[in-house]
């Protein structure tokens, strides 16, 4: 037995290194919770919209939700925001992407988001402000998705590599399908975590869609059918907007500009 003594306090040692070299509990950075489509410090997201945590040691891996309706666990980690399990889309040691619940009630005070790491580690509560509506345009490097009744994007033509482009046309009939989050209740239940391919919801606010600074006439407003979390705006771009590879497009709720800023390419 004395033989042995040796390998017993190296793995008692071994045992004690591991132990000192845990890996810290998840953190969500100050203002690191916002709209997936327009991250802003700060900005306030709406039920039902998609959202981002932003954090260190969030997740001990990275992986993508493959199925709808989303889980509200994903490889172990979970997220609550007031203390109601929420959807997850996608985790990352520095990201996690969420749909907030229906069930949070926009409020003056800021709700609490807790992130519980696979390992059962738990995060301090991270506040946000939650509002009825708070829209924000998906976007790649400024340019809107945006996608024509063709399904290219409303983009200088060539501009993506690899994704079909060219500019939205002034009148054309066929119209152009916005892509973005946090528009907040629709005219029908909707379950958390699900996509709205049963049936048509649209958004109960109103909304004012500004191209170029002339207003669009908009035929639809409310749920993306295929997507969780994603709100689909139609509209048809009147006369008299302006044109060119960089036209600004912004969302109004309200009468309020309150979207992230984005472009599209108009043409006549």
């Amino acid at each position: 037995m004395r033989a042995y003594a040796p390998v017993f306090l190296f793995f008692a040692a071994t045992a004690a290194v591991a132990q000192t070299a845990q890996v810290p509990p998840p953190a969500v950075t100050n203002g690191g919770v916002t709209s997936t489509a327009g991250p802003s410090t700060g900005q306030a997201v709406a039920p039902g919209s998609l959202v981002s945590i932003f954090g260190t040691n969030l997740a001990s891996t990275t992986a993508a939700a493959g199925t709808v309706p989303l889980s509200t666990t994903l490889s172990g980690v979970g997220v609550t925001v007031n203390n109601i399990a929420a959807p997850i889309q996608f985790i990352s040691a520095g990201q996690i992407n969420i749909q907030l619940p229906w069930e949070v009630t926009p409020s003056a005070t800021s709700a609490q988001v807790v992130v519980t790491r696979d390992d059962g580690m738990i995060s301090a509560p991270a506040n946000v402000t939650v509002a009825a509506s708070a829209p924000a345009i998906f976007s790649i490097g400024g340019q809107a998705i945006a996608l024509n009744s063709d399904g290219s994007l409303a983009a200088p033509a060539g501009g993506i590599p690899g994704i079909a482009t060219h500019p939205a046309k002034i009148g054309d009939p066929g119209g152009l399908a916005i892509l973005a989050t946090g528009l907040g209740a629709v005219d029908q239940p909707i379950v958390d975590g699900a996509n709205s391919a049963d049936m048509t919801r649209n958004a109960l606010t109103p909304v004012t869609v500004m191209i170029g600074g002339v207003a669009a006439q908009v035929t639809f407003s409310g749920l993306s059918p295929q997507f969780v979390g994603i709100n689909q705006i139609n509209v048809i771009i009147p006369p008299g907007t302006p044109t060119g590879n960089a036209v600004t497009l912004q969302i109004q709720v309200n009468g309020t500009i309150n979207s992230n800023p984005v472009s599209i390419a108009v043409s006549q």
